[in-house]
């Protein structure tokens, strides 16, 4: 087999040493070596940072779907999703900024910017409490939201390594601000809104591999904390899922918000209909007077109008016959 793996195509010999290093993929791949403890540990970090990159870009996907679906954010705390977007960003800046293996933090690119969307979508559907603020309301906190994260992004690119040190100290309260109003919400309505159970285990699922690969490959005891605070505050949130299942949904179909956007339309049904019947009742109270026109007139008006009036018949004799006038002929005498 040795003879094999060590004679592999440049391009896959190649992309092994970038992923698992030099000394590691001879240790692994071309000697075979599976009692190298420590290249295990590190192809097995390498290969979960891989993975949770990848995954970290779809991981926010079902939660916009949700919102986008039922075109509706009930349940989500706005301040929840915005600490937890600053909260990504300042490790992701501080990741790279100490140039870390991307595969160590990569996913946070990732959540950032989904965390920014799913922000806005919060701001979009927030309904409105009057008609006439609705529109310049939600323009205005869009752009202001938009314009934040382009400054927030502009300050973490240029402030000092030493005070990007302290921001990441930060990232620990921000975590748990983060969760703590989204925790409070669920628990006070006893429900989670459009929470995504998907967006909530795949981050529970995230935290546990994030734990083994910053020890294994970085380290660094600050990031390490910050991953094992957000474990705890998503499994509280991943409890809470399990506990209002039922209240929530029925079926895992509701997970794309199909019985909010039911609602949604028996809602506007119901304005249609309170629309008809205010209507009808003024209608009613206003009767037209006499001397206005009625156009089309209903077919039973039409016929009670008819039958009311009075009638005039004009009767006239039968005409008369050889046979009815007795056998008696009528003759005009011609002198």
């Amino acid at each position: 087999m040795t003879a094999i793996t060590q004679n592999l195509p440049w391009f896959i010999k190649d992309l092994g040493v970038s992923i698992v290093g030099k000394e590691c993929y001879t240790s692994l791949v071309e000697n075979l070596d599976i009692t190298d403890v420590h290249c295990l540990k590190y192809s097995l970090s390498k290969g979960l940072g891989i993975g949770i990159v990848v995954g970290g870009s779809i991981m926010k996907v079902p939660q916009i779907l949700l919102i986008t679906n039922a075109r509706s954010a009930r349940g989500l705390s706005l301040e929840a999703y915005i600490l937890e977007t600053l909260s990504y960003a300042i490790t992701l800046a501080y990741s790279f900024r100490h140039q870390f293996p991307f595969s160590t933090y990569g996913e946070n690119l990732f959540l950032t910017l989904q965390n920014i969307l799913i922000t806005l979508l919060i701001i979009f559907y927030t309904p409105a409490r009057t008609l006439t603020r609705t529109t310049s309301s939600k323009s205005q906190k869009l752009i202001l939201a938009s314009l934040a994260s382009l400054l927030s992004a502009g300050i973490l690119y240029l402030v000092p390594t030493h005070i990007l040190s302290l921001l990441q100290m930060t990232t620990l309260p921000l975590s748990l601000f983060s969760k703590l109003p989204q925790i409070r919400q669920n628990a006070r309505s006893s429900s989670t809104g459009q929470l995504s159970a998907v967006a909530v285990i795949s981050q529970i699922a995230g935290c546990l591999a994030r734990l083994f690969t910053t020890a294994t490959e970085v380290g660094d005891s600050l990031v390490s904390a910050g991953f094992a605070l957000a474990l705890i505050l998503n499994i509280v949130l991943g409890v809470q899922l399990w506990m209002y299942w039922g209240d929530k949904d029925a079926s895992f179909a509701d997970e794309f918000g199909l019985k909010e956007r039911s609602a949604y339309e028996k809602e506007q049904d119901l304005r249609s209909s309170s629309s008809a019947a205010s209507a009808s009742a003024s209608a009613a109270a206003y009767p037209p007077a006499a001397w206005e026109p009625q156009i089309h007139q209903p077919t039973a008006v039409r016929a009670t109008t008819t039958t009311s009036s009075t009638t005039h018949r004009i009767s006239t004799p039968p005409p008369r016959t050889p046979s009815s006038a007795g056998g008696r002929k009528w003759a005009r005498k011609v002198d």
